[in-house]
């Protein structure tokens, strides 16, 4: 693992992902910036009562290059987010990092279940990300779950990786659908078990990895699952709450 730094990031660039989250893409001051996917960073926020420290994984895979997304949520009553939210391109933050063991190297081999929920997405679209770059064929398949339709996060981006890459596979469920959304429904929980062993079964010898991530909940729920009804060796069981 590569030893966290303090640098400074400014922001370059901004957008709206769904109504409540907002992608910022900043870029470190003195170089590249080198991390493993998964990884996440420290935002120091210089906010009215004092600076405080808030940690995002980052959401896009390294590329040697200074340049890093994140995704943030804006939380009601929320200073920090609401900060991030609010702030203009060309703002300079204190940046510590990257800290983390949650990671998948570009080039593992092993078929991999990604799950997850809200902007639990982002150290898992850097993983697929990386190893799409690399010109992985490793089997990894997406299940993302939300409340509702607008609340999907890369939907675009990770519909065309699903398209153009034989070994990727992306499910959405939704927990508050409309009367007409046609895809799977109900808690990620619920859907988990029918892909772990479609996967297994795809896969035949190589018993596929777990990566979740999201709420601390869901997060263990999913653990217990994997590990309890379907027996996954609890090696295979990768986990990171944000919570």
């Amino acid at each position: 693992m590569r030893r966290p730094e303090t640098f400074e990031a400014r922001l370059v660039a901004a957008k709206n992902l769904t109504p409540w989250v907002r992608e910022l893409v900043f870029e470190r001051a003195d170089g590249p910036l080198l991390y493993d996917p998964g990884q996440w960073v420290n935002l120091v926020l210089p906010l009215p009562e004092g600076e405080v420290k808030r940690a995002y994984s980052i959401a896009s895979a390294p590329d040697g290059s200074p340049r890093f997304e994140l995704a943030v949520t804006r939380v009601q009553d929320g200073p920090g987010s609401s900060f991030l939210h609010e702030i203009p391109e060309g703002t300079t933050l204190h940046t510590i990092g990257p800290h983390g063991l949650f990671t998948r190297a570009p080039d593992d081999p092993t078929p991999a279940l990604f799950v997850a929920t809200g902007t639990g997405v982002t150290p898992l679209r850097a993983m697929l990300q990386a190893a799409l770059a690399a010109g992985s064929t490793a089997p990894m398949w997406l299940l993302f779950g939300a409340r509702y339709e607008e609340d999907i996060l890369y939907r675009e981006e990770l519909d065309g990786w699903a398209r153009r890459h034989p070994n990727v596979r992306y499910a959405i469920t939704l927990s508050r659908a409309a009367d007409g959304w046609a895809g799977a429904r109900g808690y990620v929980q619920g859907h988990v078990p029918e892909l772990y062993r479609e996967l297994a079964a795809v896969c035949g010898t190589a018993a596929p990895h777990v990566y979740v991530c999201g709420l601390e909940r869901m997060v263990k729920s999913v653990r217990e699952l994997v590990r309890g009804e379907l027996g996954v060796d609890r090696k295979h069981v990768h986990t990171e709450r944000y919570d």
